[in-house]
Formats: structure tokens, C-alpha cells, sequence
């Protein structure tokens, strides 16, 4: 994207990472939505990986952050298989789903990841098609991309027990 929007773009191997600025409205952000859709129609990359700060999806303090539900939509369309998110501060995986959050096995795996810098939240309400999810522990989420597949590594800070580790295919 242009210098200085907030939004901008880059390749990692086999995989497309898109950074979206999240507290965006009105003009600026048609203009990334419009952004976005030239940036996944000209990649090359097989593999999507996008994040931004509001979760579109969360079982946390804040919940679900509409805001950003052209962004997600463009992604599933387009083919994304991981949004990495943050703002809700506990650690949460969700199911692959799309744009309505509906499981799908094409769907866009979420996560939320608020697990560091500002004092941990609790989960309010733990929402449908969450598979692991942990509040009050500060962590960091570790992602191996590889062609064609990804794989995660939830590690807390010492002392504390909750772990979250996984794989799949990308889309």
C-alpha cells in the first residue's frame, strides 16, 4: 500500500502476508478494502496469512469487531487460510470459518492473540467453533509457514501450563 496508510503487503516463501490497519473508516478504508482486492488478485503466493488489530471474530471483552467484515469477507473469497489478530487480551483458536462465522472447511483460521504488553481480559462468553482459548496468561503464539501448510505453537511464560499446538493444510 501507499507509504504511511497502514496497510501494506509482502511474500515469505510460498506464503502472501497482508497487514490491514484496522481502525480505519469511511474513504481510507474503501481504499484499503480496494487495495486488498488488487493486492490478492495480483499475488502469486498460494498461501494467505493476514493481520490486523480489531478480531472480526472473539470471545473476549470486546467480542466481534464488525469493522472488519469487508476485509474478511475479500480474504475468504480470495482464498486466506490465517488471520492473526489481537485488541481482546486473551489467547483464543477458532475453527476455519467464513465471512458470517460459520464453520467451513475452506474457511479462514483465526486467531487471537492479545497475549502480551497490557494486563490479560477474561473471556466473557466463549463463542461457537472455538477450539482452544485460554484468558489471564501472558504467551506467545508461534507459526511455522511451510508450502501448502501451516503449523502453531501457543507458549506461555514460565510457570504457566496452558499450551495450544497444531497443524493444517492451508488453502
Amino acid at each position: 500500500g501507499r507509504r504511511g496508510r497502514g496497510w501494506y503487503s509482502f511474500d515469505l516463501g510460498s506464503w502472501h502476508l497482508v497487514a490491514l490497519n484496522s481502525n480505519l473508516k469511511g474513504a481510507l478504508a474503501a481504499e484499503q478494502l480496494a487495495w486488498l482486492e488488487a493486492d490478492l488478485r495480483t499475488s502469486s503466493a498460494r498461501c494467505v496469512l493476514a493481520y490486523w488489530h480489531h478480531s472480526h471474530f472473539s470471545s473476549g471483552f470486546h467480542g466481534d469487531a464488525g469493522r472488519m467484515r469487508a476485509a474478511f469477507e475479500i480474504l475468504h473469497r480470495q482464498g486466506a487460510s490465517l488471520l492473526l489478530t489481537g485488541h481482546d487480551h486473551h489467547y483464543e483458536r477458532l475453527a476455519p470459518l467464513d465471512g458470517a462465522g460459520r464453520p467451513d472447511r475452506f474457511g479462514i483460521r483465526v486467531f487471537v492473540v492479545g497475549t502480551g504488553g497490557a494486563w490479560p481480559y477474561e473471556i466473557e462468553r466463549r463463542r461457537p467453533h472455538s477450539e482452544a482459548a485460554s484468558s489471564g496468561i501472558a504467551g506467545v503464539l508461534r507459526l511455522l509457514l511451510a508450502p501448502g501448510r501451516y503449523t502453531w505453537d501457543f507458549r506461555p511464560v514460565a510457570g504457566k501450563t496452558f499450551k495450544d499446538r497444531g497443524s493444517a493444510a492451508s488453502r
